[in-house]
């Protein structure tokens, strides 16, 4: 069996009044993981927990053997955000290298980061300057520093072209091809079919967990969306 890079059990967060995660366990191992539900459902908040960012009120969270929020983690986990985490006032190299430093990386790494997200004719541009797409990619170029064990992504083709978003799924299954594990979150159904395994999430539960082709022969459904909304059927109470 493919070893776990995510073990979560029984994980309960309660944000104001609201049980966001009321309890859920997940394992994910290398590969690219498809994330996939509506919005406000709680994806997010599962992806903060799994790289220490989010206070959680019981259960554990352990990535690569450790818990979630580590230090000796801190570069062996690349995370984007929704929004960009790079600074306005610098150009996309000036991030790259600083972050560089932060990690303790090579010079290296910030070109192939650069290239990797296709922006080498942007890289001197000041990143306030940059298209939104294009300030995306620059976050993820931070994130790809160092080559990390496992890549947490936060609906990382939002508003993006379709060549773009094209391009940026065949990055995540190179990363992957090479031993890391890629979760990547999505409310847009149709990326489900680039995901090797799917967790399909609504209310903050999983509602579902298999390869595209198991979801849909399980839901006898052509597609994942379809495969969604006959989940959402099974389990909604009954009237």
């Amino acid at each position: 069996m493919m070893k776990k890079v995510i073990a979560v059990r029984d994980l309960v967060v309660v944000r104001g009044e609201r049980e966001v995660l009321p309890g859920i366990s997940l394992d994910v191992s290398a590969g690219v993981t498809g994330l996939l539900g509506p919005s406000g459902c709680g994806k997010t908040t599962l992806m903060r927990s799994l790289v220490g960012a989010q206070r959680v009120r019981s259960g554990t969270v352990e990535v690569l053997g450790e818990p979630a929020g580590s230090a000796s983690l801190r570069d062996r986990i690349g995370y984007v955000t929704q929004a960009a985490s790079v600074y306005d006032d610098l150009t996309v190299a000036e991030n790259l290298a600083f972050f560089a430093r932060v990690l303790g990386v090579d010079r290296a790494s910030v070109d192939e980061a650069v290239a990797a997200v296709a922006l080498d004719d942007h890289r001197d541009q000041v990143v306030g300057r940059l298209s939104g797409g294009q300030r995306s990619r620059a976050g993820l170029a931070v994130a790809l520093l160092g080559k990390p064990d496992l890549l947490v992504l936060d609906e990382p083709t939002v508003g993006l072209d379709p060549v773009l978003r094209r391009d940026l799924w065949e990055l995540f299954h190179r990363i992957a091809d090479a031993g890391a594990a890629v979760l990547v979150s999505s409310h847009v159904m149709d990326e489900a079919e680039r995901c090797h395994r799917l967790l399909l999430m609504r209310e903050g539960r999983i509602i579902a967990d298999g390869s595209p082709d198991e979801i849909r022969e399980r839901t006898g459904t052509t597609d994942i969306e379809a495969a969604f909304l006959h989940l959402v059927e099974d389990t909604e109470p009954a009237a």
